[in-house]
């Protein structure tokens, strides 16, 4: 009888993280009526009268990370690293532990584009999610940015889902058969997350594993490596392509986007500000060309489309200097992207938490062209190390006092760069709440 019981007792999902990725995971559990436990370490975790609402009887743990009995899988969200105790015990007695991903790629209909890179992803999945709406197709966007993966299943099916995806949910899916996989880049980054650079590299590069299509960064040959086993493959690049590639062509001294030989739009005329977003926008058609969008629909998009807020966002231009908010330039490389993308003279405010990052690339970048830098945030005097040869420079206890200090710095036609290469979370909500304090401060300026 007793083990009659063991056969027949349900098992029960243990989901771990009650933030927007674990709602949504909650809300797919409870439309399949499966049975589920869940955990967030923090008593009173910011979810847990939206789950009281959707599971007026749900089992949540908190405190202590002891394994529940009568789990057999484990779903965790994506800030939960591997290193935490609970996942620990899991991997011990050898439990399934999976993405929201994992799960979404399980049961989608649709077919589904999957973005991912350590720079340019919101961009280029909001970049693709508009090509697509433009050339008539009913579309879906989401996972790391914006809706969360799960929650787009709970939506009438559409001809495609559009994807950016995290190294963190890439390090938990175990298939990901993607229509087309797109890798634009692979920087350091989350190293306090995951275990080393090699991890961190592999979930990126895992992202081709199953895809039916590529788009690779042919400066990348590792991805361009994982990529081969891909049925069709498209590189994008800043030199000039070979024929059925993406890149820059100059002619008579004009840069133009292009396919090949063909020329498809001139640089100037694209609305999104920097040579980065270049780059993006060549992902993007690439990533149009194997889904099989028309061309003039995406070209459309590339002249109307200004960025994403908080990336290369133009604020102000006050007294003769032009003032650019990038607060999502959240790691080193992009910060050195944002750089490079100005071809002034620059005042760099940048600093916060760095995650485990190497500054040194930061000072190369603004070697020869920083006014002067003005440093906030928790890891400021480890970023002030880095650049002590490059230019002596000021700290700031908050945004404000960071913007006076670097308009202070500022000559004529200088430009004020907010690319802190560093997260926000010593200080803020969130990159867009440190975004907004800088645009806050400028506008203060003008007062």
């Amino acid at each position: 009888m007793s083990a009659a019981k063991k056969m027949t007792s349900p098992k029960k999902d243990l989901v771990v993280g009650l933030g927007a990725t674990g709602l949504s995971i909650a809300r797919y559990l409870r439309r399949k009526d499966s049975n589920a436990i869940f955990f967030d370490s923090r008593e009173d975790p910011p979810g847990i009268d939206e789950l009281n609402e959707l599971w007026p009887d749900a089992d949540v743990l908190s405190g202590d990370a002891k394994l529940p009995k009568g789990v057999n899988r484990i779903i965790a969200s994506p800030g939960i690293s591997d290193s935490h105790p609970l996942l620990a015990k899991a991997r011990k007695k050898k439990l399934e532990i999976i993405s929201d991903i994992e799960l979404f790629a399980r049961d989608a209909a649709a077919p589904f584009v999957a973005i991912t890179g350590s720079n340019g992803k919101s961009t280029v999945t909001t970049l693709l999610y508009h090509m697509c709406r433009a050339d008539g197709r009913e579309v879906l966007v989401g996972g790391n940015l914006g809706e969360p993966a799960l929650d787009l299943l709970a939506q009438d099916k559409p001809e495609l889902y559009v994807l950016e995806l995290s190294s963190f949910q890439l390090h938990r899916t175990e298939d990901l058969p993607a229509k087309v996989a797109v890798l634009l880049n692979v920087a350091s980054d989350h190293l306090d997350w995951h275990a080393d650079e090699d991890e961190y590299r592999d979930s990126k590069y895992r992202i081709y594993r199953e895809a039916r299509t590529a788009v690779v960064n042919r400066g990348d040959d590792i991805a361009t490596e994982h990529a081969q086993r891909c049925d069709d493959v498209i590189s994008f690049g800043p030199d000039a392509p070979e024929k059925g590639q993406y890149g820059i062509r100059v002619i008579d001294s004009a840069s133009f986007l292009a396919r090949g030989d063909t020329l498809l739009l001139a640089v100037a005329d694209l609305a999104m500000y920097g040579a980065h977003n270049q780059l993006n926008a060549l992902a993007a058609l690439a990533a149009g060309d194997l889904i099989g969008l028309e061309v003039a629909a995406m070209l459309q998009v590339l002249v109307e489309f200004p960025g994403l807020p908080h990336r290369m966002q133009f604020v102000a231009r006050i007294g003769a200097v032009d003032y650019i908010n990038d607060s999502k330039a959240t790691n080193v490389a992009a910060a050195v992207a944002s750089v490079e993308s100005v071809e002034s003279m620059l005042v760099l405010v940048a600093g916060g938490d760095g995650k485990g990052g190497d500054f040194s690339e930061l000072a190369k970048a603004v070697d020869g062209k920083l006014r002067g830098v003005v440093l906030i945030g928790s890891d400021a005097e480890k970023i002030a190390r880095a650049l002590d040869t490059v230019m002596p420079v000021h700290f700031a206890a908050d945004m404000q006092t960071a913007v006076g200090m670097a308009a202070s710095c500022a000559e004529t036609e200088d430009t004020v760069l907010l690319a802190p290469a560093c997260a926000s979370l010593d200080q803020y909500d969130n990159y867009m709440a440190r975004g907004d304090a800088f645009c806050d401060a400028v506008e203060a300026l003008k007062r």
